[in-house]
C-alpha cells in the first residue's frame, strides 16, 4: 500500500505539472515568441505604407504587444526562481524600449522624415538580438520542463516495480490460504478472502488508471505538444522572413543584409528534407492540424515565388510596385500569400493545442482518488489478514 501510494503520487504529480505548470509555461513561452515575431513583421510591413499606416496593421501590432505582455506576466508568475526568470526579466525590461523605438519610427514616418527608417531598424535589431533570443530560451526551458513532467507521469520502471510487488503480495496470500486449507481442512477463510478481493480491486484500479493515464498523456504529447512546438518554430521563422522582406524594401538599397537573412530563413524554413515546415508536417501527421500544416508547406513555395517577383521589381527600379505587392491584398501578391501561410500555421497550432489540453486533462483525471484508494484498500487487506489469521490462532488457546 505504501509503495502503491508513492508510485501513484509520483505519477499524479507529473500529470498535474503537465496540466497546471509546465504546459501553461510552455504555451506562454511560445506565445511570447510568436507575438513578438509577429509584432516585428507587422511594424515593418505597416511602415512600408508611408504616412498613416493601415488601421488593421496598427491594431494587429497593438494586439501582438498586448498579448506578449499578458503572457509575459503569467510566465513570470509561473516561472518563480527557475532558470527562465532571467530571460523573462530581459523581456520585461526590453519590451518597453522596443515599443518606444517603434513609436518614434512611426511618428517620423508620418512626418515624412527619413530618420524613421533608422529607428525601425534599431527596434528590429533589439528585437532580433535581445528579445527573441530571450523568448526562445524561455520556450526551450519550458518545453524541457514539460518533457520531464510528462516522463514522470508516463514512465514504466516504477509501474513495473509496483506490479512485481503486487504479484508477490498476491502469491503470499494465495500460499497462506493453501497452507490453511491443508492444515485446517477449511475451504474458506473470510478474512484472507476479503484481503484477496481488496488486492484484486487495488491491482485492477491501478492497472486501469495507469493505462488510461499513459495513453492519454502520450496522445497529448504525440498529437498535441510535439506538433505544436514544431509548427510554432515554423511559424516564427516565417514571421522573421516576412519582416526581412519588408525591411529590405524600407532600406531601398537593393539586396542587403535583410535579404540575405530572408534567404537563410527560407532555406531553414523549407519545405524540404530536414526543414522546419517538413518537420512540422511530419509531427502533425495524424493530428487535427495535419491538413493545415500541409497547406502551409504548399503556400510557402508560392510565397517564395511572389517574393522573387518583389525583388525583381525593386532591383529594376520599380520600388512602388514592389511595395504594393507586399502591402496590398490581391491574388498572387506576397502579402496575401504570407497571410495564407500564417493563417494555416496558426490554425494548425490551435487545433493541436486543443488535442493536448483535452488529453492531458483526461490523463490527469485518471489518477483522481487513486492514492487514497490504494491506501484504504491496503488497510482493508491488513485488517482482513489479521482477522483471518487471529481466528485460526485463537483455536489453539
Amino acid at each position: 500500500g505504501g509503495l502503491a501510494a508513492w508510485v501513484v503520487s509520483q505519477r499524479a504529480s507529473g500529470a498535474n505539472d503537465v496540466v497546471g505548470t509546465s504546459e501553461p509555461l510552455s504555451l506562454d513561452g511560445q506565445q511570447i515568441y510568436r507575438a513578438l515575431s509577429d509584432a516585428d513583421a507587422t511594424a515593418a510591413s505597416a511602415f512600408l505604407s508611408g504616412g498613416l499606416e493601415p488601421l488593421a496593421a496598427r491594431r494587429r501590432y497593438q494586439a501582438d504587444i498586448a498579448q506578449a505582455a499578458s503572457h509575459l506576466e503569467s510566465a513570470t508568475a509561473a516561472a518563480g526562481h527557475s532558470p527562465a526568470a532571467r530571460d523573462l526579466a530581459t523581456l520585461s525590461a526590453g519590451l518597453p524600449v522596443y515599443t518606444g523605438e517603434v513609436e518614434t519610427a512611426r511618428a517620423d514616418n508620418r512626418l515624412g522624415l527619413p530618420l524613421g527608417a533608422a529607428y525601425l531598424r534599431e527596434a528590429s535589431s533589439l528585437m532580433r538580438g535581445t528579445l527573441l533570443p530571450a523568448a526562445r530560451n524561455v520556450s526551450a526551458q519550458a518545453n524541457g520542463q514539460l518533457s520531464a513532467a510528462s516522463g514522470r507521469a508516463t514512465g514504466l520502471p516504477l509501474a513495473l516495480v509496483l506490479l512485481a510487488a503486487a504479484a508477490i503480495v498476491g502469491y503470499v496470500l494465495y500460499r497462506a490460504q493453501r497452507w490453511l486449507l491443508r492444515r485446517t481442512n477449511r475451504r474458506l477463510n473470510p478474512g484472507l478472502m476479503v484481503a484477496s478481493v481488496a488486492a484484486v480491486v487495488s491491482l485492477l484500479w491501478l492497472a486501469v488508471a495507469f493505462t488510461v493515464a499513459r495513453t492519454d498523456l502520450l496522445q497529448a504529447r504525440d498529437h498535441g505538444s510535439a506538433p505544436v512546438a514544431a509548427l510554432a518554430q515554423a511559424n516564427i521563422a516565417a514571421l522573421q522572413a516576412r519582416a526581412d522582406e519588408s525591411l529590405t524594401l524600407i532600406d531601398a538599397g537593393g539586396d542587403d543584409s535583410f535579404q540575405a537573412d530572408f534567404k537563410a530563413v527560407q532555406h531553414r524554413l523549407g519545405p524540404g528534407p530536414g526543414t522546419l515546415l517538413t518537420n512540422a508536417v511530419t509531427a502533425a501527421r495524424g493530428s487535427p492540424g495535419a491538413g493545415s500544416a500541409a497547406a502551409a508547406a504548399t503556400t510557402a513555395t508560392a510565397w517564395y515565388a511572389a517574393h522573387r517577383t518583389v525583388r525583381s521589381l525593386d532591383d529594376n527600379g520599380k520600388h512602388t510596385q514592389a511595395v504594393k505587392l507586399v502591402t496590398t491584398p490581391g491574388p498572387g501578391h506576397s502579402g496575401t500569400l504570407f497571410a495564407h501561410l500564417d493563417g494555416a500555421l496558426t490554425g494548425a497550432i490551435a487545433a493541436d493545442q486543443g488535442v493536448f489540453q483535452s488529453n492531458a486533462v483526461a490523463g490527469r483525471d485518471a489518477f483522481t482518488g487513486l492514492e487514497v484508494g490504494v491506501i484504504v484498500l491496503s488497510l482493508v487487506m491488513a485488517a482482513g489478514c489479521f482477522r483471518g489469521l487471529s481466528t485460526r490462532l485463537a483455536e489453539y488457546r
